[in-house]
């Protein structure tokens, strides 16, 4: 590559990181430009170098996190190391993967306004940047609530807002659409269009590769072991990368499949006649009395044998939902039984002892000084002998591919690294019925079909429940689909069912994507839905 040009908003040259609890770098070698107006997709697997690579530019390396550092990292022709956290933030504006990481202030208005005040920009000027950031994001009915109260997604849409408000030309995006449904995700990456077209040099890190394409990304950096292992357009990307790694199209995978051998794949969890399990009868809440229900009328059935995924809008309710079947939260009217107990009428240990609940945010359930510790915690409260723990802590490592991560502080690990440590903390556990709250946040496309067959095709599961706004995860796994609109139960049904209604799912935004037209092409065939791999076998 040629010198670095004070012209160009970023400048990477020959950067390798390596933490110093770590015996291998992060990065290595790795060299790019990001010119105005320039839309970089980031792509690889977890744990690549991907959030690595965000920390330096923004400074959060050398800063917070410490380690060898060699190379250059240039903002507009300065040496980011040379410059002040505030004057980066000025020029550098970031949004971080997980926003319970990022947001600060207990309500929207101090939130979005949090750097500006730190600028000591003029009041009347805070209140109209900020009115006018949340306006152009769509979400200036969010001003005066609190960010406690928020969805997840609400809260990325947020925390996006304190970002833009510092007006930066250089914008950094980790994994922005992890918590957002797949309408409000496609809004946002035509919003990261727009702000391309309009100067602003953007690198975003995301797995969702295929929704990104869609805005046409100038340039893809695919990163592998911190190492590039993919640079230039999209259109060769799709041909280039193992399409295991990375999800693609589903005409693409369909076509690349058929010189493959057929995949097998068989369902561990045994339907088994009607079984009932979690029962939510006549069911409304609210957080307070002074606000309004978030649930409203209630009633559906989990049975021994489904695997269900719950999809529906931010701020639907599916999250208030399925925190009532482990008694984290108690109806306002109505009853939740599980396995025959009213969950009023027991404690959430009690209920844990049969359901695994893996929360939205890693953050909100890792605790303990390494990963090994924080899986064996669960089993020991449970009087697991410690042969058992050692057994299924090493068995559920294995399932998430965190083996050999077993000894590293989990807050110290990539989000997405986190993720499944939380999902293995919960499998060490064996519960019969699995509840996992956005299993693939985070999560490249490899390790979440690897973790979530291996969970599949085991015996002991009872029911799997999961939130998602994934729709192919949905498509993929589910055999029961649970559609969640303004706290009530819009859908309830199998896949074929439930997501052939293009109407419902527009009112419950939800876009379809390519797998799912190419399953409804073929339903006739093939009678059910499954991945663009099996298809392409269909008829063999």
């Amino acid at each position: 590559m040629d010198p670095c040009d004070g012209s160009v908003p970023l400048c990477i040259r020959d950067l390798t990181f390596r933490y110093r609890i770590r015996e291998q770098p992060a990065l290595r070698d790795l060299s790019l430009d990001l010119h105005p107006g320039e839309l970089m997709l980031v792509a690889g697997t977890s744990g690549c170098g991907k959030t690595t690579l965000i920390r330096c530019i923004n400074g959060l390396i050398p800063s917070a996190y410490r380690g060898e550092l060699a190379g250059t990292v240039q903002v507009f022709g300065q040496d980011a190391r040379g410059m002040s956290m505030g004057k980066l933030s000025q020029r550098v504006g970031t949004l971080l993967q997980d926003p319970e990481r990022q947001i600060v202030g207990s309500y929207v208005l101090n939130e979005v306004a949090f750097g500006l005040e730190n600028l000591g920009m003029p009041r009347e000027q805070i209140l109209q940047r900020v009115d006018e950031t949340l306006d152009y994001l769509g979400i200036l009915p969010l001003r005066d609530r609190e960010t406690f109260n928020l969805s997840g997604g609400e809260k990325q849409k947020v925390a996006l807002a304190g970002a833009l408000a510092m007006q930066p030309r250089i914008l950094l995006l980790d994994e922005p659409l992890a918590s957002l449904d797949s309408a409000s995700a496609y809004e946002a990456l035509d919003l990261f269009r727009r702000l391309a077209d309009e100067g602003v040099a953007i690198l975003l890190v995301e797995h969702r590769v295929e929704d990104v394409l869609r805005i046409r990304p100038d340039n893809v950096l695919y990163l592998r072991d911190g190492e590039t292992a993919y640079f230039g357009a999209p259109e060769g990307m799709m041909q280039t990368l193992d399409y295991h790694e990375v999800k693609l199209p589903a005409p693409v995978v369909y076509e690349r499949a058929k010189s493959l051998p057929a995949p097998t794949f068989e369902v561990g969890v045994k339907p088994d006649g009607g079984q009932s399990l979690i029962s939510f009868e006549n069911v409304a809440f609210r957080y307070d009395p002074s606000l309004p229900e978030v649930l409203h009328d209630v009633n559906f059935t989990v049975c021994k044998g489904d695997i269900v995924a719950i999809l529906g809008a931010n701020g639907a309710g599916k999250t208030t939902l399925v925190k009532h079947t482990l008694g984290l939260l108690k109806p306002t009217e109505g009853t939740v039984v599980l396995e025959g107990r009213e969950t009023g009428d027991i404690s959430v240990a009690q209920a844990a002892r049969t359901i695994g609940y893996v929360f939205q945010s890693p953050s909100q359930m890792l605790f303990a000084p390494t990963v090994a510790e924080e899986l064996a915690f669960g089993p020991r409260n449970l009087g697991f002998d410690m042969e058992q723990v050692q057994r299924d802590t090493e068995w559920a490592l294995d399932v998430v591919n965190m083996s050999e991560h077993a000894d590293s502080p989990p807050l110290a690990l990539s989000f997405g690294q986190q993720k499944r440590v939380s999902i293995a903390a919960v499998l060490a556990m064996r519960s019969r019925i699995l509840m996992m709250d956005e299993p693939t946040s985070g999560q490249d496309y490899w390790n979440y079909t690897a973790f979530m067959d291996a969970i599949l095709q085991m015996p002991g599961f009872d029911a799997v429940i999961f939130i998602t706004h994934d729709l192919d995860l949905a498509i993929s796994y589910a055999n029961r689909i649970v559609l969640v609109s303004e706290g009530r139960i819009a859908a309830d049904g199998s896949p074929a069912e439930v997501l052939k209604d293009r109407d419902l799912l527009r009112h419950c935004r939800i876009v379809p994507t390519s797998l799912l037209k190419l399953n409804l092409e073929m339903l006739p065939v093939t009678g059910a839905f499954m991945r663009a791999e099996m298809l392409a076998h269909v008829g063999d």
